[in-house]
């Protein structure tokens, strides 16, 4: 497990291309057959993915968190962005399809991932934060998350958002997470920018094509920088940055925030006129 700590905007504004990308930016998260995690001390969250192919992965404790198992102080949200498989939770399985999302509460003891079909093996996306309370095992398929269709073809930002784990969804202690999908035609998320002090945020990109790219926004708001993001990489954006993106052609992303409070419209909007 990667441990990375925190920057300053201070640093920030100072950093070169390979120094940004070292702090923010994860190497894609999906590899087969193992389980790859990014621990980030922006609210003790950790990111990562768990892809199945041939075998089936667990979800163990690592020697840094101190803890007899993974989730014995933390809980978990889960996204399958690929084939159809199974994670087991508790001993028992439950079926995730693609955008499907299971979470799993503080004290779950064993968790653990399958691929039905091993040619189209599925994709976990996972994160993990701090819990202070339990709450139960819940999934929610895509479907059931209610998408919303926001934005517009003429604003280049037409996008169908899903909303998993927020106060008016999956209970959590302190987990809020979702996913955006972009239209053919759409490259903006995210815009006018935001940023929220109360909480981080992290977003993995999926379905980037292989030889296209997003340009995610990060920084200050008067102080913008960018990373290049290829198809599963994630971007850990600080509670002090704006983080949003534009991407060479459509694509999708999974958003996820822990801090102080898990209200979904808890933003400080950035006008795109006073962006720097």
């Amino acid at each position: 497990m990667e441990i990375r700590f925190e920057h300053s905007p201070k640093e920030v504004r100072g950093m070169t291309t390979d120094e940004l990308r070292a702090a923010f930016l994860t190497a894609p998260l999906m590899e087969d057959d193992k389980v790859r995690l990014l621990y980030t001390h922006y609210d003790r969250v950790i990111l990562g993915g768990a892809k199945p192919v041939k075998q089936r992965l667990t979800l163990d404790t690592y020697p840094d968190l101190k803890a007899d198992f993974f989730l014995q102080r933390r809980e978990i949200g889960i996204i399958n962005v690929g084939g159809k498989g199974k994670v087991y939770a508790e001993g028992k399985a439950y079926e995730l399809d693609k955008l499907d999302c299971l979470y799993a509460g503080k004290g779950v003891r064993e968790v653990s991932f399958t691929s039905d079909h091993p040619a189209h093996p599925a994709m976990y996306y996972l994160l993990s934060a701090p819990a202070h309370a339990a709450y139960p095992l819940q999934l929610m398929q895509g479907q059931q998350a209610l998408p919303v269709t926001v934005g517009a073809p003429e604003t280049s930002n037409a996008r169908t958002i899903y909303k998993y784990i927020h106060a008016e969804g999956i209970q959590s202690s302190q987990l809020v997470m979702g996913l955006t999908v972009l239209q053919p035609g759409s490259v903006w998320n995210t815009m006018p920018a935001h940023t929220h002090t109360r909480r981080m945020e992290a977003y993995f990109y999926f379905d980037v094509p292989d030889q296209q790219r997003v340009f995610h926004f990060m920084g200050e708001p008067q102080e913008t920088r960018h990373l290049l993001v290829a198809n599963g990489q994630a971007v850990i954006s600080p509670p002090w940055s704006i983080h949003s993106g534009c991407g060479t052609s459509n694509y999708a992303f999974i958003w996820g925030m822990a801090g102080e409070n898990y209200t979904y419209t808890d933003m400080d909007i950035v006008s795109i006129p006073d962006l720097r």
